[in-house]
């Protein structure tokens, strides 16, 4: 292997054009990988990971966990190389994050996600529609904006709409942008605000006036005809444009056939929806807010640039008075780092070069060495295009580690064919000039050669690394890996070719040198004091060793320095619950206060979650983007832990703990773990409420530990709820207990006299008439369709579910019950029963709408209840039924409805039956109707 070196050095020392052609060829690639490598402040640290969200409007979590979370969670866990499956439930939305194993192509994740959502989709409830995410990491948030109006010309509903309808639209068509999402603001609706009094006076159910509305908001085609030699084409134009068309979409027609519209049973206005995130600018109120996530794999500095330049060209159509003000920037951290890399490598080059012309003496031998730097770092870059690295301050750290052994090859060759060419002139230059520098050259090259090639696989165990801690390193493994094994490369075929080209003329000795003379005085003596006392030398340097374990062992460890990028990320926790106004009057409060230090250049305050998968912040979490100033504006002596400090005792606010740190490690962490801090622990558990109070008590103990600044325990609180509990909950025999009830409305409810009682198992009619019709309202099926009552017949239809009860009071209540049947088999067909109901009154009443009930029949549903209206005019009396008789009618019925009311517990002055359970039920009282005839 030494002899196959051996040649190549000699053969590039003797073709030279060749070797330098190819240098330069390669030269080429070089320049051109770096031009178009991607730019990022930080690696991206996050997994291979796909979010599937899917919105279930006006559910609450526990429902969104068990009906949509948990299949959707469930049906991705087969998934091949999914490694983990985590999943979010919130009011309304569910979020499912999909982790893969390292090295899986992002967009195969997603075709394999979207295959096993389709048998997910089989168990999820109707209408919920769950739905992938971006193509973008948790670095993707690369650039953010506020829309504001401090003319006052435009509402919040107006930038809202500009930004959802123009801004959005034209930045997402910038090549690398995967979304833009919109946050705050309001967003406009049309809304149907239904009045429930005049629903029930037209007898119409809600969900009829629903399906009106969705039914009227579309266009419809009939195909073409031909008029005068001209197609026209057919066209029904139903899309609302207007509150006037929504208000004038008809529900039925009334009794005279005239048309019931929207406006007559609703009131149409615009409106707000439900907001779940709100976003404020520098204390000065709310505003619009954008978010630009990037594409995953694209050049982060070539988009934002490609955004703001898009942005500059629509400020032109604007509305007067609305700005667009940039709230968050990477591309200044972009910059900052690969400029300070930048830097440090052209220092690092000027002190080589430097360093290597004081010692030789000879300015075209110190330019082999320097041009062997920029040659090799730029071949470097090659294979990291093609590897799909990008240039951050991890990969670029690798190539600055390797500059200082890059040029250690190109010296020793250097200083070495100076030392032969030194040897060459005194013996009086026997033979070629060029073969003596080969000469020099083959006799150290191979094994710097091969020394350069340990150092190469000296970071191979690097790439063992997995997850987190390998997407880190490995960048910086693979630039210097790279770098080395160029470097080797050129010590034997570039380093040959210039030397025999650029070594030439005077050749000075080592001894000629006045600084290679000084160093070798004060050298010399140390080297012969060390081997004569090597003993002492080695006690002496294990005691030092012995020194420095005490302070290795009190050394802190960490997996990352904090990235220092310029921004603070200041993110307190509310208490769960929060109402959207008050969640805005805090957040105020508090960019006001971080705007009066005047390190603060500007505050961007969010609270709640943004309309992208991307970001699973609840309403209680606050995410506040502060700005800080440029380090020349700060004040003297002012650092940056002392700043952090400042502003954490500033911002006490009670329930609402502080934590404070970066932007994009901050959402990398959220994203890869659920934790949006550096430390967290998670407790899993099957009751919440014992996952709680674990939670408070390891917040409690690590409140203790030194070091901690604050710590605090995620709430998974259900929040507040108003429930409305379904009839079934009742013990009346009522309620329907085959499931929930759809909505229904039977009409005006009024003052009613009821049918004669049959079931058992009612205390007393006219009670059982009136919960018949809260029934009714609510949804339910009339009294007779449950009881088995036939009103047309005015019998019984079915059995009581129960036998004859025993007991005196029963008895009494069973003969009372006979004798009022007998009297009314007894009583002539135009008299009025003494009593119990007006038969004929309600069969009349029957017979004038006979299609109703029979159309209800019909349909499977139950007919309304037959009602007698009271005191609507003489039109509505019965026939032959003088007012002193009906008064004498409901005089006996109060009568009879006496010992029925003391059954039950009793009957009040107001002629309320008083049940035992101290309820009081509406009966339809004698003295009641009587005020009302």
């Amino acid at each position: 292997m030494s002899g196959l070196v051996a040649r190549l050095i000699a053969g590039c020392a003797r073709n030279r054009v060749l070797t330098l052609l190819g240098v330069a060829a390669g030269l080429a690639l070089g320049v051109q990988a770096v031009r178009e490598i991607r730019l990022d402040a930080i690696p991206d640290l996050s997994d291979v990971q796909v979010i599937v969200s899917a919105e279930w409007p006006g559910r609450g979590p526990d429902l969104v966990e068990d009906q949509v979370t948990t299949p959707v969670s469930s049906a991705l866990l087969s998934a091949p190389r999914v490694r983990s499956v985590r999943g979010q439930s919130f009011f309304g939305l569910s979020l499912v994050y999909v982790i893969f194993e390292d090295g899986t192509d992002l967009y195969w994740a997603r075709s394999r996600v979207l295959e096993y959502m389709d048998t997910a989709k089989t168990h999820l409830p109707e209408g919920v529609t769950p739905a992938i995410g971006p193509d973008a990491t948790g670095v993707g948030w690369v650039f953010e904006y506020a829309l504001v109006d401090r003319s006052g010309r435009n509402d919040l509903a107006e930038l809202r709409s500009l930004q959802d309808w123009t801004l959005r639209y034209a930045l997402a068509s910038v090549p690398g942008v995967a979304e833009v999402a919109s946050v705050g603001g309001f967003v406009r609706q049309y809304q149907v605000q239904v009045d429930p009094e005049r629903l029930r006076a037209y007898g119409i159910p809600l969900r009829d006036v629903v399906e009106a509305v969705r039914g009227s908001n579309q266009d419809a085609g009939g195909g073409v005809i031909e008029v005068a030699e001209h197609e026209q084409v057919i066209r029904s134009q139903g899309y609302v444009k207007s509150l006037g068309d929504l208000e004038n979409v008809p529900l039925r027609s009334d009794a005279r056939g005239a048309p019931v519209l929207v406006r007559d049973v609703a009131t149409v206005a615009f409106g707000p929806d439900v907001r779940r995130g709100l976003v404020e600018l520098d204390g000065e109120g709310e505003a619009v807010g954008g978010i630009v996530v990037m594409r995953w794999g694209e050049n982060a500095l070539a988009v934002i640039d490609a955004v703001k330049a898009r942005i500059e060209s629509l400020r032109a159509s604007l509305p007067p008075g609305v700005e667009i003000v940039t709230t968050y920037d990477r591309s200044g951290l972009i910059r900052a780092a690969v400029g300070t890399l930048r830097r440090t490598l052209l220092e690092e080059m000027a002190v080589v070069s430097l360093v290597i012309l004081v010692f030789l003496l000879h300015a075209r031998s110190a330019l082999i060495p320097i041009l062997v730097i920029p040659i090799g770092i730029s071949l470097a870059f090659v294979p990291m295009l093609y590897q799909g690295l990008n240039a951050n301050i991890m990969s670029l750290g690798g190539i600055a580690v390797a500059i200082g052994a890059m040029v250690d090859a190109a010296i020793i060759v250097v200083e070495n064919a100076h030392r032969r060419l030194e040897s060459w002139e005194t013996s009086g230059r026997p033979g070629d000039r060029t073969g003596v520098i080969v000469g020099a050259m083959q006799e150290v090259g191979p094994s710097i050669f091969f020394a350069l090639l340990v150092i190469t696989v000296s970071f191979m165990p690097i790439f063992a690394l997995t997850g987190t801690e390998g997407r880190l390193f490995k960048p910086l493994a693979f630039t210097k890996t790279w770098a080395m094994g160029f470097a080797a490369v050129l010590s034997v075929t570039l380093t040959p070719a210039l030397a025999s080209l650029l070594i030439r003329g005077r050749i000075r000795g080592e001894h000629d040198n006045p600084l290679n003379r000084w160093l070798v005085r004060g050298y010399a003596p140390v080297v012969r004091w060390v081997v004569r006392r090597r003993g002492l030398v080695v006690a002496g340097a294990l005691l030092l060793l012995a020194t420095a374990v005490p302070p290795f062992l009190e050394l802190g460890s960490e997996f990352m320095p904090p990235l220092n990028e310029g921004t603070l990320l200041y993110m307190p926790t509310a208490p769960p619950g929060i109402a959207v106004s008050e969640a805005s009057r805090v957040l105020q409060l508090m960019d006001r206060e971080l705007h009066t230090l005047p390190e603060v250049e500007r505050v961007f305050g969010k609270i709640g979650r943004a309309e992208t998968p991307t970001d699973p912040a609840p309403l209680s979490m606050v995410e506040t983007v502060v700005q800080l100033a440029p380090r020349e504006r700060w004040r003297p002596g002012l650092t940056w832990e002392s700043l952090v400090g400042e502003l954490d005792r500033k911002l006490r606010y009670p329930g609402m703990p502080n934590l404070w740190w970066m932007p994009i490690q901050t959402r990398t962490e959220m994203l890869a773990t659920g934790v949006r801090s550096q430390l967290g622990v998670k407790v899993f558990g099957d009751d919440v409420d014992q996952v709680e109070r674990v939670a408070s008590a390891v917040a409690a103990a690590l409140r203790a530990v030194p070091g901690t600044r604050n710590a605090f325990a995620e709430r998974a609180d259900r929040g507040r709820e108003l429930r409305g509990r379904d009839g079934r909950r009742r013990n009346d025999g009522l309620a329907d207990r085959r499931g929930p009830r759809p909505l229904r409305d039977p009409g005006p409810l009024r003052t009613r006299l009821s049918q004669r009682p049959r079931c058992r198992r009612q205390r007393a009619r006219s009670d059982v008439e009136q919960r018949a019709g809260a029934t009714a309202r609510a949804g339910g099926a009339p009294l007779h369709a449950r009881a088995g009552h036939d009103p047309q017949r005015g019998r019984q239809g079915g059995r009581a579910r129960r036998g004859r009860r025993r007991g005196p009071r029963h008895r009494r209540l069973r003969r009372a019950r006979e004798a009022v049947r007998r009297r009314q088999r007894r009583a002539p067909r135009g008299h009025a029963p003494r009593v119990g109901r007006p038969v004929r009154v309600l069969r009349a009443r029957e017979s004038a709408a006979p299609a109703r009930g029979a159309g209800h029949a019909r349909a499977g549903r139950a007919a309304p209840l037959p009602e007698h209206a009271l005191g609507r005019g003489d039109g509505d009396r019965p026939a032959g039924r003088p007012l002193l008789a009906r008064r004498r009618h409901l005089a006996v019925v109060r009568a009879r409805l006496r010992p029925l009311g003391r059954g039950l517990g009793g009957t009040d002055r107001a002629g309320r039956a008083r049940r035992a359970d101290g309820r009081r039920d509406a009966l339809v009282s004698a003295g009641g109707l009587a005020r009302a005839l």
